[in-house]
């Protein structure tokens, strides 16, 4: 899935204006559209397209050519396709993003309140895209087409991913307007498409995890996990990178963030660190993003509650770090050089060794680099710190009977300098470190040193058992808590937090068993674990919930319908 942000180039005319636009589009009507050659399948740079239905929000306009290639089988199929694609949109899409981030342009330039969706054979790599240049008369932008509008590839139309990609490409519209139409900035592309990525999960289209766009992003962000968040080249590296920071972003602080962010007269980092800010939150962007490279290396909430997914579909993403094998028989060196772009993960991993461990790091003078590192031992306890760098950024970690105490230590280097300007290619800085080994004990010291190691380890595994066992003990016998409240007044939702009918919620969820809510958490919080479990009880209570609005599959969110059950279960 793919999206294009354009500049738009004013043409120094603004004192001109021309009026709205009034225009009936009617079904069989015939319109050449300007499209970007760089999707399109043939390189065109503009088509003729059929308006093949037209619904209460939508004109599906087709490419003339593909259209006429389909047989009359293949277009009937297609008319069903689009039926259901408008009553996804009418009955979620559209309510769903418009309540939380705000509306679209509308009616927009062309005086008409329909979205047009122009469908195309782009190419393979290409789920869709938007130009918001599309938004503008064209006196302002040549190629302007004048209308509300986004652009997706025939080849997934009739797939079940076509939803995620409207929704993608349908959240750019509301940014454009959300920015540049009431806010007169334009957002950077990597933030514009990081909130577009997470419309979907938002949605609840990634519950699924097989298939799903997430499990795609993972993929395309696992293959390349050292990209730079904030750099843009359009490439699966970097919707993988955006995808994956968001899902935590949200996961630990919750979906105003994005919101706030958009509906914010400031861009990309400073537009985050104020809605930080605004949500009572002490962290900015800064930490967050330290916090999350070590997040995706460990992932392990036992570790810290920053440390990890809350998202159940990410509980087992880990990225690979680099590895560096040390000579075990003989001390040893080695030194390395590698470069790295502002707001980037580099993770390195060394193992190995004889005797007691030195570590210089040199970064490039005229950058200020932050520097994290890991060093666990053989009982399996790891320790996080950092390491202070001089002005010339330099700094020595000195580790003694590293190949007695420790079992690996794991370096991350970054660079957060630059916090705006982030629309194309980024500089890259050089950075360097050596390691060394000297052996200082013998082997017999070494041999009886690993006997006491793995005597600690087996005791330190009896009380890692016991204080396992009281915590089930403790799960057991919260079970039976009464619920605390008698009614739920108001919707809830994922994202809120300290909130006392969450609470309500969360007890009568627990009340329900663990096939409802096996975790039985209460904390206030509306977070994955307790949507997980809003969706299990409007499933088992589907025919009164969910089938009444037309929808098969639980939501998560809790509306009239989802209150009016639990409120009867809880008059009972």
């Amino acid at each position: 899935m793919t999206s294009k942000t354009n500049k738009i180039i004013f043409l120094g005319l603004m004192f001109l204006t021309l009026p709205l636009i009034a225009r009936a589009d009617y079904l069989g009507q015939r319109v050449r559209f300007n499209i970007d050659h760089s999707y399109d399948l043939y390189g065109r740079e503009e088509v003729s397209a059929t308006l093949a239905k037209i619904t209460g929000q939508l004109y599906f306009y087709v490419d003339e050519n593909w259209w006429e290639g389909l047989s009359y089988s293949g277009r009937q199929v297609l008319d069903a396709v689009f039926y259901d694609l408008d009553r996804e949109f009418e009955r979620k899409i559209y309510p769903t993003l418009t309540a939380t981030f705000g509306l679209e342009p509308k009616p927009g330039v062309d005086n008409d309140e329909k979205i047009t969706i122009l469908i195309h054979p782009m190419i393979s790599e290409a789920g869709g895209y938007f130009n918001s240049g599309d938004v503008y008369e064209k006196l302002q932008n040549p190629r302007s087409n004048q209308r509300e509008m986004v652009y997706l590839n025939s080849r997934h139309i009739d797939k079940d991913q076509a939803k995620t990609l409207l929704t993608h490409e349908f959240f750019h519209l509301i940014t454009v307007n959300q920015k540049d139409l009431l806010r007169g900035v334009t957002e950077e592309i990597w933030l514009n498409e990081a909130r577009a990525e997470y419309s979907a999960a938002l949605l609840g289209y990634d519950d699924v995890y097989r298939g799903s766009n997430l499990e795609k992003r993972v993929r395309n962000f696992l293959d390349k996990p050292a990209d730079s968040l904030t750099e843009w080249l359009n490439k699966s590296s970097d919707y993988g990178i955006v995808n994956l920071f968001t899902q935590y972003l949200v996961d630990h602080y919750g979906i105003k963030i994005l919101v706030d962010s958009l509906q914010s007269s400031k861009i990309g980092i400073p537009s985050l660190d104020e809605a930080l800010q605004k949500n009572g939150f002490k962290q900015d962007f800064s930490q967050i993003f330290a916090d999350w490279l070590l997040a995706v290396l460990i992932n392990d909430c036992n570790f810290g509650p920053r440390y990890c997914y809350l998202n159940p579909n990410l509980k087992n993403l880990k990225i690979s770090p680099l590895v560096h094998f040390l000579p075990l028989v003989t001390e040893g060196s080695l030194t390395v050089s590698y470069l790295i772009k502002e707001w980037a993960g580099n993770w390195q991993k060394i193992i190995g060794g004889k005797g007691s461990l030195v570590f210089e790091f040199d970064g490039q003078d005229d950058k200020d680099f932050n520097f994290l590192y890991i060093i666990c031992d053989y009982q399996e306890k790891c320790l996080l710190d950092s390491l202070d760098l001089d002005k010339d950024q330099k700094g020595k970690i000195t580790l003694s009977e590293f190949d007695v105490k420790y079992t690996s230590l794991t370096i991350i280097p970054f660079i957060q300098t630059k916090v705006s300007g982030y629309n194309g290619s980024e500089p890259s800085y050089q950075f360097s470190w050596m390691i060394s080994t000297k052996e200082e004990k013998s082997e017999a010291e070494k041999e009886a040193e690993l006997i006491n190691r793995l005597l600690a380890r087996i005791e330190d595994l009896k009380r890692q058992i016991s204080e396992v066992q009281v915590k089930i003990d403790g799960i057991l016998a919260n079970r039976g808590q009464k619920i605390n409240c008698s009614k739920i007044e108001k919707d809830l939702y994922f994202g809120m937090r300290n909130n006392p009918e969450v609470i309500c919620l969360q007890e009568f969820l627990k009340a329900r068993g663990v096939d409802i809510y096996p975790e039985g958490l209460v904390t206030s919080n509306f977070l994955f674990l307790t949507r997980l479990a809003v969706i299990r009880f409007q499933e088992k209570y589907a025919d009164e919930i969910l089938r009444p609005l037309g929808l098969e599959r639980g939501t998560g969110y809790v509306g009239v319908a989802t209150r009016a059950k639990i409120n009867s279960i809880l008059s009972k």
